[in-house]
C-alpha cells in the first residue's frame, strides 16, 4: 500500500512566437511522493507514543493521532484497529526494549556488580527513552492485563531470580524465596527510577551507587531466618 505525504513542483519557462524565452514562468505538477504502508504505521506510532507519553491512554484522541500524522481516521483503524491496538503495540515496544536491556546488562560475575548493572540499565532506558518509561508507569486501559507498572517489574524480578536463587543457595539460604526477594530489589530500582524520571538529581551514577549501597549491604547482612522485633507477630 502506497500513501501520500508531499507534493513538489518545478517550473517550465514559455517562450514567445519568435523563438525567444518569455520572463514569466508557470509552476508543473510532478508526482507526488508517496509512504509505504509500512513507513506509516510507524509514523503513527511515533506520534502516538509521543502523545501517549504526554497526556495518557485517556487523553490521546484517534482523531488527534490522525491529525498529527496527516491523515484521515479511517488510516488508523485500518492499520491498528483503533488506539487500543496502536497503544498495546506501542506498550510492547517497551516492554521489549527495557526488558532486553536489562537482561543484556547482567554478564559480571560478581553479585554486587550485577546490581550495579541492572540498576543502571534501568536508569540508562530512562535517559534515553523518557518517553517510553512514561508510558510504562502510566495507568493503561481497565481491559489491559498487560503492559502495568507492576506486569513490567514482575518480567524484570523473573529474569534475575536465578541469579539469586544461586546466591541464596551458596549462602544456606532457601533458594524458593529468591521470588521474593526479586521482586522486592526490582521493585525498589524501578520506583527509585520513576522518582528520578523527574527530578534527575542526584546524577545517573550516584543514584545506582545508592542504590546497589542500600541492596547490597542489607543482603551482605541478611539474616537465615528474620525476625520480627514488634508486638504484631502475624
Amino acid at each position: 500500500m502506497m500513501e501520500d505525504v508531499a507534493t513538489d513542483s518545478s517550473t517550465t519557462r514559455t517562450t514567445s512566437n519568435n523563438g525567444s524565452s518569455a520572463g514569466t514562468e508557470r509552476p508543473r505538477r510532478t508526482r507526488r511522493t508517496r509512504m509505504t504502508g509500512a513507513e506509516r504505521r510507524e509514523q503513527l506510532l511515533d506520534i502516538g507514543r509521543t502523545l501517549f507519553a504526554e497526556k495518557g491512554f485517556e487523553g490521546t484522541s484517534v482523531e488527534e493521532i490522525a491529525a498529527k500524522a496527516g491523515v484521515s481516521k479511517p488510516v488508523v483503524y485500518e492499520h491498528f484497529g483503533g488506539k487500543e491496538g496502536l497503544y498495546a503495540v506501542v506498550v510492547d515496544r517497551e516492554m521489549r526494549s527495557l526488558l532486553d536491556g536489562v537482561t543484556g546488562a547482567l554478564t559480571a560475575g560478581h553479585p554486587r556488580e550485577l546490581l550495579e548493572q541492572a540498576a543502571f540499565a534501568l536508569l540508562d532506558y530512562i535517559e534515553k527513552y523518557t518517553d517510553g518509561f512514561r508510558i510504562l508507569v502510566r495507568d493503561s486501559p481497565v481491559a489491559q492485563s498487560t503492559g502495568t507498572f507492576a506486569s513490567l517489574i514482575s518480567d524484570i524480578a523473573t529474569q534475575v531470580e536465578d541469579i539469586l536463587g544461586l546466591e541464596f543457595k551458596a549462602r544456606g539460604f532457601d533458594p524458593k524465596l529468591a521470588p521474593l526477594y526479586a521482586q522486592a530489589l526490582v521493585g525498589m530500582v524501578a520506583l527509585t527510577g520513576q522518582w528520578w524520571l523527574d527530578v534527575r538529581k542526584p546524577k545517573k551514577a550516584e543514584v545506582a551507587a545508592h542504590l546497589v549501597n542500600l541492596a547490597w549491604h542489607g543482603l551482605d547482612g541478611l539474616e537465615q531466618k528474620p525476625r520480627l522485633i514488634g508486638h504484631r507477630k502475624n
